[in-house]
């Protein structure tokens, strides 16, 4: 069975690639996730380590909005992430740092 929306966002810490941050590098994001699998979610890059707390906290430095059964099909590799925001499917506040942050996690898929 795959796994929720949810599931995968409080999975990232596991993916997380720490040899991959620069020492140096500090991000919040929010991801905001519509349905009854998703939720709103701060996922902080810090030290070397990424934590996810449920809600949204502090200022973010990129926000990602989607539905739940978007960011799930991204995730099992069923739907294309660049097409999925080129079609509005997802919106991304800022993409540089979005880019930055998906080159910090292994792609194994949910």
């Amino acid at each position: 069975m795959s796994k929720s929306a949810k599931e995968i966002v409080h999975l990232l810490p596991k993916r997380f690639k720490k040899d991959a941050a620069k020492a140096d590098y500090a991000s919040t994001f929010h991801i905001v996730l519509e349905g009854d699998k998703g939720g709103e979610f701060t996922v902080k890059i810090e030290n070397q380590e990424c934590t996810v707390d449920d809600g949204l906290h502090g200022e973010p430095d990129c926000v990602v909005k989607s539905k739940d059964e978007v960011y799930e099909k991204i995730e099992s590799g069923e739907m294309n992430a660049q097409m999925a925001v080129m079609m509005g499917k997802v919106k991304i506040s800022n993409l540089g740092e979005m880019m930055t942050f998906m080159g910090l996690f292994d792609t194994n898929r949910a």
